[in-house]
């Protein structure tokens, strides 16, 4: 339930094919920064216009002001970036995105279609197609005690070998406001999270996380 092919719909990112080639979503993390540069050289310069050193902006995208964007990075068609955005680099931003106000990211795939629309903090994590992170919601991609994070379902556990990583979002996730996703999480596709929420682990698709006791089945 946590490979990519159950995860995300590599349609729906130009990094898809990229992805395709990693068994778990996560081993993606260092390769992003690459990524960035080889997908950003091959962009069509009529789409997109290459604003400062590996840094790709879609035409159609709208960036404001007081924006920063550090590369390597890129940014999808008809995408937002708002006011006070912070983009630390090593980020693929989709199509119709939105990075909202005081939002940080920093090493991260969005796909197609999400929203981090207000102070969201996402690093090291990769969200799915049309996830939507509430107001206020964070990943969490360090431990307190900074060993390398474990993916945990159950009695089973993933070692990542990864000091830092934040969380996967399947497609059509979302997350609820002022919640904290933290360090290896993983939601399936069509999970939600109720607001204030503090998660970990995996929550299978098609799940509802209302607290660690009761995650619920869609009805």
């Amino acid at each position: 339930m946590y490979k990519t092919k159950d995860l995300l719909d590599l349609e729906r990112s130009l990094a898809g094919e990229k992805l395709a080639s990693c068994q778990y979503p996560w081993e993606a993390l260092d390769r992003i920064g690459q990524w960035c540069v080889e997908l950003g050289n091959a962009l069509p310069e009529d789409e997109y216009e290459k604003r400062g050193e590996n840094i790709w902006i879609a035409r159609d995208a709208t960036v404001y002001p007081t924006a920063w964007i550090t590369g390597p990075c890129i940014i999808g068609h008809k995408t937002e970036v708002r006011h006070g955005a912070f983009i630390r680099g090593n980020a693929i931003v989709g199509d119709n995105c939105v990075v909202g106000n005081s939002v940080e990211l920093k090493n991260v795939i969005l796909f197609d279609n999400v929203q981090t629309p207000h102070y969201n903090y996402v690093g090291d994590s990769i969200l799915g197609y049309r996830s939507h992170m509430g107001a206020g919601s964070i990943t969490s991609n360090v431990k307190s005690d900074k060993t390398p994070v474990a993916v945990k379902s159950g009695d089973e556990r993933l070692e990542t070998g990864r000091k830092k990583f934040g969380a996967i979002l399947g497609d059509f996730v979302e997350v609820g406001c002022n919640s904290v996703l933290n360090p290896g999480t993983v939601l399936g596709r069509t999970v939600s999270v109720y607001p204030t929420s503090c998660v970990r682990g995996v929550v299978p698709a098609g799940h509802i996380w209302k607290d660690k006791d009761h995650v619920v089945p869609r009805t």
